[in-house]
């Protein structure tokens, strides 16, 4: 018998994974693992191949549940018709790998559940009244709050407690129970999303990539900059008394976040471009502090490629690269290569163009403060990198003595060649210090140093300093120096009036120019102006800048 019960109980899992509505809706080319639990679902199915085929999958999916338990149910005994219903719901909820490949299905399963529920009052393996019961919950629940998620777990505690109450076996009970604990983890992200204030209710209007004309979705990467960040999502913030109080270290939240795959945790609202368009764009995190990225590169570009394939789930045609996540897999190249259905760009060539657009209006305050700009002297921070290299070929020209400052000195020498070639009456010096900068009544810094490299003892009074690197490289007592100018770089305003429950730390209504280039990218459709890699061609640069302008995004400065 116990035999026969562990086959049966097999046999109900792999029913259960069954493929068969994912397999009808790719027969007429809708992948279901998108629009899913993220975006509600069969809600969406039905909004995107209409009624005839979203009720014929969603009974096909029933049926998986309630033919799950009829084979469990065979040979008479009722707790193995309950865990039946358990196996056909895991088997749902994670099938085998090789039935969907890397991507599997993120349903929530409340059709198996309908179907296994079914099954139990046909079977008797439970009375009727405990099967409609949980029915009948999950539809107040959800009437009620517009939550399906809440709605979900609430009918499945009331099972769980209701065969508990019953005369039913031991193992039954278990299996109710063991329903509502696997609902309850797949459902986790969802509860999240409450709590944040980003799921989405019943009838709230998801949009779909490519089904309207007038609105566009993209996805952003954003990481907490500092442990004080990452309170700001509410799913979190419980954890900020305990580490107060010395309940919780500060080490143990560094090692969860760590551990936790991308979730969304925002939403920008009210973008809406000149000519009409709105753009949706969805902010996903993994909370990956600064100092992990350098420290354990191949974490932060798993996680990064596990956040192009939630965009992608999201219904976003463009997914954007954010603060440090800019510079993880090779600068994005790896995990385009990853996750290739969807745009990915690190935001690179719209960087490179507002600084390009700031610096002359910098240059030409600067003068206007009576200092002779061609006798001047400027130092680049970051020299080795692209954007810091870009504002040094700006800048070179119109300075008398040009400071490049790096880490590595041979290919700071490569770069400054170039420069002396070109440009042959300013004197160029190279070096890895920063006690150069003192020299420098202009200071631009663009680098991707985890913490703050410039401090008062590298800066003179009166200084200017263009502040581009992210978290900002000018450390906050900077500002106690005499005289000295901090300028945030690479700070756009979107148009229309954007909102978000989310600072991030660009000022009211502005974000940075790196997902600045994920909405513009998004809006136009040049998909293949996305940023990637070391190289940022100037045709790009030029592009974003016009175009933004013609889409309403102005530079902050």
């Amino acid at each position: 018998m116990l035999f026969v019960s562990m086959l049966l109980l097999t046999v109900a899992f792999l029913v259960g994974s069954a493929p068969v509505g994912h397999t009808l809706l790719a027969r007429v080319g809708v992948d279901g693992r998108t629009h899913s639990a993220y975006n509600l679902g069969v809600e969406n199915v039905l909004r995107r191949v209409g009624p005839g085929l979203a009720f014929t999958t969603a009974l096909l999916d029933a049926a998986k549940g309630f033919v799950a338990v009829l084979m469990a149910a065979s040979i008479q005994v009722p707790e193995v018709a309950v865990l039946g219903a358990l196996a056909a719901y895991l088997g749902h909820l994670n099938p085998p790998p090789r039935l969907y490949g890397p991507m599997p299905p993120r349903g929530r399963g409340n059709l198996v559940l309908l179907g296994v529920l079914a099954g139990l009052a046909v079977t008797q393996a439970v009375p009727l009244w405990a099967a409609a019961l949980p029915v009948m919950v999950y539809a107040a629940v959800s009437g009620y709050w517009g939550f399906v998620t809440l709605g979900t777990l609430a009918g499945l505690l009331a099972f769980a407690l209701t065969v508990g109450l019953l005369p039913t076996p031991v193992p039954a009970k278990l299996a109710a129970l063991g329903l509502l604990i696997a609902a309850t983890w797949r459902f986790k992200e969802n509860l999240g999303r409450i709590l944040d204030g980003t799921e989405p209710r019943l009838g709230d209007a998801v949009p779909l990539a490519g089904q309207r004309a007038d609105e566009v979705v993209t996805a952003f990467m954003i990481h907490p900059m500092t442990l004080e960040n990452f309170w700001q999502a509410r799913r979190f913030a419980w954890l900020r008394p305990l580490v107060d109080r010395g309940l919780v270290s500060e080490a143990s939240v560094r090692d969860l976040a760590r551990t936790l795959r991308p979730m969304k945790v925002g939403e920008l609202h009210g973008i809406r471009t000149v000519d009409g368009k709105s753009i949706r764009c969805y902010l996903l995190s993994s909370p990956l502090l600064p100092d992990v990225f350098r420290d354990d590169p191949e974490l932060a570009t798993r996680r990064a490629i596990e956040g192009a394939r939630l965009a992608r789930e999201l219904g976003a045609e463009v997914f954007g690269l954010g603060a440090f996540w800019s510079v993880v897999g090779n600068k994005g190249l790896d995990v385009q290569a990853a996750v290739p259905e969807i745009t990915i760009t690190n935001g690179g060539a719209y960087t490179s163009g507002t600084i390009k657009a700031a610096i002359p209006g910098i240059l030409e305050h600067f003068a206007a403060t009576g200092r002779d700009l061609r006798e001047a002297t400027a130092a680049v921070v970051g020299a080795n990198g692209v954007v810091a290299f870009g504002i040094a070929r700006t800048i070179a020209p119109q300075v008398k003595r040009l400071i490049m400052v790096g880490r590595d000195l041979e290919r700071l020498e490569r770069s400054a060649a170039t420069l002396r070639r070109a440009v042959k009456d300013t004197e160029i010096i190279t070096t890895t210090s920063y006690d150069g900068l003192r020299e420098a009544a202009l200071i631009f810094t663009a680098t991707s140093d985890p913490n703050p490299v410039i401090f008062p003892q590298h800066v003179q009074p009166g200084a200017w300093i263009f502040d581009e690197g992210r978290p900002a490289d000018v450390d906050e007592s900077v500002r106690n120096v005499p005289g000295v100018r901090i300028i945030p770089g690479g700070v756009v305003r979107p148009p229309g009036g954007m909102t978000s429950h989310i600072d991030l730390q660009f000022g009211e209504g502005a974000v940075p120019a790196c997902l600045a280039e994920t909405l513009i990218i998004a809006a136009t459709g040049e998909h293949g102006r996305k940023s990637l890699g070391q190289q940022t061609l100037t045709e790009n640069i030029n592009f974003f800048v016009e175009e933004a302008q013609k889409l309403g995004f102005e530079v902050v400065d």
